[in-house]
Order: structure tokens, then C-alpha cells, then sequence
């Protein structure tokens, strides 16, 4: 199969023939139809979170089942399905108290005396985060897929592979918002459209959406926030707290920055919780007053909107047939595997919500 492969840090993504394994009892081999670029791919590209190499990128895609492994009684050839980073075991303390997406993943794994998934002239290529989406098929553990209606568009499915979950089940599952609270996003990007959405979904009363980008900021209402803060224009924490009279009860950040997450605790009122989504690299410390702990302002991390996928991922795609959940806005642009590379450059420009990559055939 044809899959864009890092070799090097910093350096673009080459397109390169690799061998896929055949799936091994409890294996489900997709063929990928579209996988969204998302910053955690950059983040990794960059060196901001260590890699092997050469690795084939990608965690946030969807395709249709082309072959089981023994074993496999969930899905069958021909089923549309989503990936998830969130490969839970079912049987560890996490899964059994329901937190599957804190697993620890023993057992749904490929160990080191097996044959690899993915190889080339007989060396190993790695799987990111057990999926690797950006090759024309994925070989995945049958908890690593959830199954859904063939009603959606893949190339709209693939989207909530990471950003729907990640954005929107940050607010329903993490910090579950209520109704009627007032909810601040920093960062308009794909994570925190759908955060902004999330927020409108559980009856936030007032969304605030914080982004240095204008175009960024228009999205963002058309995703449900009912008020915009340029992040040039003046100080931010005290633009919402003029905004919501003091500050608000939900924050979410979603871009992966100290200072943003600092920010998004700052401006809490009160008993008020901060969510950081976005991935803050690995050595950063964030520094918050001790006095405000006394006021039982509260932060706290997500990981993949603490998701129970194959509830949540269903879930997902009803509201958005229903018309209830946006994808065809989160969609800035379909780019073949070849042209992958000018979707980290979007990514680095700032402009666009998602490019997703949509495979030929």
C-alpha cells in the first residue's frame, strides 16, 4: 500500500510503498477512506512528543472493513467503521470502572517477537498510536473500530475519529457542562469548534470563543458562540470578565499553550473549572496563584473527551444526521495522500478547521 511515512524530524512526510501484515486473531484490516491532519500528528512531526522512526502518522480516520483476523465477531466485511486511539482491553481496573479511554492497553497489542503490522524491505515501520491512518489501509485490533451507519460520508466520519470526540466530549464527558452556565474556548481550531459546539449541545447559555484569527472567530458562531474575543485586542481574561460580569463557570483550551491554559484558569469565577485539551509539550510547567485554589477554582485535563467511543462515536453521528452536530464545516479541504504535506502547512498557517485526506478508490 502507498502510506506517508516520517523518517525525520522537521522534515515533510514522503510517500512510500509499505507491506501490511494480515490480520492476526482479533486484527480487523481496513481500507482507509479518509484521515484527518490534525495538530497532534504536527506535534509529533516536530518533536514536541518522542516517536520512533520511520513511522506512518495518522490517528483520526475512517474506512470500511476489508478482512477480519480469527476471533472477530464485531464487525465483518464491508462495515464502515471509525478508528479511535482510545484501543481499550475491557477487562483492566480502568475499563471494568468505566474510564476506557484511560486503559492501558495490554493484550491489544502486537508484541515485540511478533511480526510487525507494518514493514518495508524487512525492517519494521512503526504504527502511530496503533492506527496509522495516513496509509491506504489500516491494520487495527477490533477494539481500536467502532462500527457505524453507512448513511455518513466517510470523509465526514473520519472527523470524529479525535476532533468530535476530543472537542465536544471534553465538555459532555469531562467537565459536564449544565445548563444555562456561561463556557469560554481558547483556541478556534478543530478542537475547540467542536468544544464551542459541545458547549452549545449541553445549553450553555453563553459561549465565548477566544482566537487570534477573524475568520477563525465568524466559524466559531457558526458553531454556537454566542460571543467572540480577539486575543490582539487587549487583554484577554478581563475582556470575558467584562463580558460575563466576572468571569465564567467552563473553560476550555484548546491549543497546547502555558500561557492559554494559565488564562483559562484566570478567568473562572468562582468554583469554575478549566479544561486544558490541547497537548501542552512535555516539560512544561503551568504556574497558577495558590490563593485562587482557596475560591475552589478547579483545572483539569481530557484525554480524547473521555470518551466511551463506541457509545459516544454513534451517538455523534445520529446528531449530525439529525442536523444537530456540524462536520461540513470542520471540512476545510480534501487533499489526496500525495498532497498530505499542505496540510500541515494549513496547520501552520492558522486558517483552516481540518484537512482530511481522502484516499483514491
Amino acid at each position: 500500500m502507498k502510506a506517508a511515512v516520517l523518517r525525520e524530524l522537521n522534515t515533510p512526510l514522503s510517500i512510500e510503498e509499505v507491506v501490511v501484515d494480515k490480520p492476526a486473531p482479533r486484527e480487523v484490516l481496513v481500507r482507509t477512506a479518509a484521515a484527518g491532519v490534525c495538530h497532534s500528528d504536527m506535534h509529533f512531526q516536530e518533536g514536541l512528543y518522542p516517536c520512533a522512526m520511520p513511522i506512518v502518522l495518522g490517528h483520526e480516520g475512517a474506512g470500511v472493513v476489508e478482512a477480519v483476523g480469527a476471533d472477530v465477531h464485531y464487525v465483518e466485511p464491508g462495515d464502515h467503521v471509525i478508528t479511535c486511539v482510545s484501543i481499550f482491553c475491557g477487562q483492566c481496573k480502568q475499563c471494568l470502572e468505566g474510564n476506557p479511554h484511560r486503559c492501558s492497553k495490554e493484550g491489544v497489542t502486537r508484541q515485540p517477537a511478533d511480526a510487525p503490522r507494518l514493514s518495508q524491505g524487512g525492517g519494521i515501520v512503526q504504527q502511530f498510536m496503533e492506527l496509522s491512518c495516513f496509509g491506504e489501509q489500516m491494520l487495527v485490533h477490533e477494539n481500536a473500530v467502532v462500527k457505524i451507519t453507512k448513511d455518513v460520508p466517510l470523509d465526514r466520519a473520519a472527523l470524529v475519529g479525535c476532533g468530535v470526540t476530543t472537542g465536544v466530549g471534553a465538555v459532555l464527558n469531562t467537565a459536564r457542562v449544565e445548563p444555562g452556565s456561561t463556557v469560554a474556548v481558547v483556541g478556534c481550531g478543530g478542537i475547540g469548534l467542536n468544544a464551542i459546539q459541545g458547549a452549545r449541545l449541553a445549553g450553555a447559555q453563553r459561549i465565548i470563543a477566544i482566537d487570534r484569527v477573524p475568520s477563525k472567530l465568524d466559524l466559531a458562531t457558526r458553531f454556537g458562540a454566542t460571543d467572540t474575543v480577539n486575543a490582539t485586542e487587549g487583554d484577554t481574561v478581563e475582556q470575558v470578565r467584562e463580558l460575563c460580569g466576572g468571569g465564567v463557570d467552563y473553560s476550555f483550551e484548546a491549543i497546547g499553550l502555558k500561557e492559554t491554559a494559565e488564562q483559562c484558569f484566570e478567568m473562572l469565577i468562582p468554583g469554575g473549572t478549566a479544561t486544558v485539551i490541547g497537548m501542552i509539550p512535555i516539560g512544561t510547567m503551568i504556574e497558577l496563584h495558590g490563593v485562587d485554589l482557596l475560591s475552589e477554582k478547579k483545572i483539569q485535563g481530557s484525554n480524547m473527551g473521555s470518551n466511551r467511543f463506541r457509545i459516544d462515536m454513534p451517538n455523534y453521528i445520529d446528531l449530525y444526521l439529525q442536523g444537530r452536530l456540524e462536520l461540513d464545516q470542520l471540512l476545510s479541504q480534501r487533499l489526496s495522500l500525495d498532497a498530505i504535506n499542505e496540510g500541515f502547512d494549513a496547520i501552520k498557517g492558522g486558517e483552516v478547521a481540518r484537512s482530511v485526506v481522502v484516499m483514491d478508490g
